[in-house]
């Protein structure tokens, strides 16, 4: 199963007492599988916002012992702060990190809800992603009347709960929950100590922009003069047009410029519809999903851009860092760094690598630490601050820290030479599988960028396909044992009664299905590496040529010993379909390999001859 990971940031209303801040907390830590990130209370605001990660089941589970408790120690009957707010749990998004969607997220804020208004009997409304309705989507608009005008709001049908009853709960008020995109806050730092400097920059990157000017007299924007709209003018705040009228400068934005003018003067509080005349004219920003201003940091003795994403998917760091340094350059400044504010999700990071991997001419496909590595180097990620990948970035490809593949090659060899019956066969025809691709991969990168640009196309494939294989079988290393310790503990389960003789024999029965799922994986892993070594033998430089042949050689290997591993677990499994299925699938992916390790080797021979004879 892919490795998921979802973000769930509650929003509790208290933020003065931290022994009932602390009961949330432990319930949420309570559950397994979610890990504590931050907890930020703040006084002023009586408002607590909490951070925690984990599975999607396990996240649903941790939110809502999270909302039971604040409903149980929190009375919002008496409760007073600066932060608008309709419950003792006011909001509670889920964040998709990774291998999770918005929308998987959205069901998750919906699963949640169904449980709260039947369970707690509290009403629940959902915004954003997971919205019933579009009029529901804006939060503010969902809280508006806050607590104080709940009671009233809950009599209107109009504003009857998604979930649970329609009835004022004077203690726990209400619940908001939905789905989100996660929010990077990143700062990009320049080598001045001028606030305006940063300013100036951040107001043309930001979606809502800026007042608009014409006629600078240096490259800073905020040197032009001031525009309005007049009778008979309106002009482009993005360019030198000036319209008769309204429709026309709005046609033209959004004609020349692709953006829509009532919107982002909506973004600057301007009511397009209540007309313009005698209004700032406003310049649109570079970026939708992104939000600037410019600041002067005392502790670094330098002014930066602070940035928030509310969608890096649709605007990277990446994007706006390389704007940056472009108008900094403009202006005769230089961008330093820049710095991930609390955590970033991998593929954030992982992208960004991978970009300047493809800008400085090298393959994208490299082991994930060289990509992350690339990452922080390029963006200057350390520069104001040490940027430490296991603790800033979440979403981490899964790994076994303490498992198989952390050891030394001999320590390794040892564990398998043992008299213990793991690891095994399984463990070491993924090891030869990941050794194989990984070969695949080493020519596919050396020749990438110096060969003939046909070959191109087929070398980063070869990589692509030989990265994803070896990440595979490395983590297959130690989930082949692991799935034959599950078949062992089934086997210890009690079986005194007809009952429990039945549920370990199920138990077995799934655990047996896990240990043929974890070697069928291991085999159609090993057969991409050879396919990637094929491709890296064809278009990589001829002089590697048996490195990839020791690859597909010893990939085949792989898959042989993975197709074992799932036939000798057959025997004890019940289920004739599931073993007449596995056979089939076997038996064609056997004869595809074979006809590979045949076609190959003899390629392999023929290349191999023909250069002894050209040295003769």
């Amino acid at each position: 199963m892919a490795h998921q990971v979802v973000e769930c940031v509650p929003n509790f209303s208290e933020g003065r007492d931290m022994a009932k801040i602390r009961q949330i907390t432990d319930a949420i830590e309570a559950v397994q599988g979610v890990r504590l990130l931050d907890v930020d209370p703040g006084a002023d605001t009586n408002r607590t916002v909490v951070t925690f990660v984990g599975s999607p089941d396990a996240v649903v589970e941790a939110a809502f012992q999270a909302v039971k408790t604040a409903a149980r120690v929190i009375d919002m009957a008496t409760h007073h702060g600066a932060h608008p707010r309709m419950g003792a749990t006011d909001v509670c998004p889920f964040v998709p990190v990774e291998g999770v969607t918005l929308d998987d997220c959205a069901q998750l804020a919906r699963t949640l809800g169904e449980r709260v208004g039947r369970e707690l009997e509290i009403p629940t409304y959902l915004y954003e992603h997971a919205a019933s309705r579009p009029e529901r989507r804006n939060l503010a608009v969902v809280r508006k009347g806050e607590y104080e005008g709940l009671e009233e709001k809950l009599k209107d049908p109009q504003w009857a709960p998604d979930f649970g009853p329609a009835r004022f709960d004077a203690r726990a008020g209400s619940l908001i929950t939905g789905a989100r995109e996660f929010l990077v806050a990143y700062n990009i730092t320049l080598n001045s100590r001028d606030k305006n400097h940063a300013t100036d920059i951040a107001f043309e990157l930001r979606e809502k922009g800026r007042v608009a000017r014409r006629g600078q007299k240096d490259a800073y924007y905020s040197s032009g003069d001031i525009l309005f709209y007049r009778e008979g003018c309106f002009p482009c705040g993005n360019c030198g047009f000036d319209g008769t009228s309204f429709e026309a400068v709005e046609a033209h934005c959004r004609e020349e410029h692709g953006y829509d003018l009532r919107h982002l003067l909506s973004l600057n509080d301007i009511d397009a519809a209540k007309g313009v005349v005698g209004k700032k004219v406003h310049r649109a920003g570079r970026f939708s999903h992104c939000k600037a201003i410019g600041w002067y940091v005392d502790q670094y003795k330098r002014a930066q851009l602070s940035i928030n994403l509310t969608n890096y998917k649709i605007t990277s760091p990446v994007d706006v860092l390389e704007a940056t340094r472009k108008m900094a350059v403009e202006r005769g400044l230089v961008v330093t760094g820049s710095e991930i504010v609390g955590l970033v999700p991998f593929q954030a990071l992982y992208q960004a690598g991978r970009h300047y991997l493809k800008v400085q001419g090298r393959s994208p496909f490299v082991p994930v630490a060289d990509v992350l590595e690339n990452a922080v180097f390029s963006m200057g990620l350390a520069d104001v601050s040490p940027f430490e990948v296991d603790k800033k970035v979440l979403g981490l490809p899964r790994r076994f820290d303490q498992g198989l593949m952390a050891m030394t090659g001999s320590a390794f060899v040892d564990e398998v030479s043992r008299d213990t019956p793991a690891p095994g066969g399984g463990s070491i025809a993924a090891l030869a599988g990941a050794l194989g691709a990984a070969l695949a991969s080493m020519v596919a990168n050396l020749t990438q960028g110096k060969g003939p640009s046909a070959s191109t196309p087929f070398l980063l494939e070869a990589a692509e396909k030989a990265q994803k294989a070896k990440d595979a079988l490395v983590l297959a290393v130690d989930e082949d044992t692991n799935a034959f310790n599950a078949y062992m503990d089934a086997r210890r389960l009690p079986a005194g009664s007809p009952a429990e003789k039945a549920a370990r024999e199920l138990a077995m029965q799934n655990g047996l299905k896990t240990a043929v799922d974890v070697p069928w994986s291991t085999a159609t892993a090993c057969y991409d590496a050879m396919e990637a070594s094929e491709l890296a033998m064809h278009h990589g430089n001829p002089a590697s040529i048996t490195d990839t042949m020791v690859g597909f050689t010893i990939a085949f290997a792989g898959v042989r010993g993975g197709i074992w591993n799932v036939l000798i677990n057959l025997k004890d499994i019940t289920d004739e379909a599931f073993n007449a299925d596995m056979k089939t699938r076997c038996a064609e992916l056997l004869e595809r390999a074979e006809a590979l390790v045949k076609r190959a080797t003899a390629y392999g021979d023929e290349k191999l001859e023909a250069m002894l004879a050209r040295k003769k």
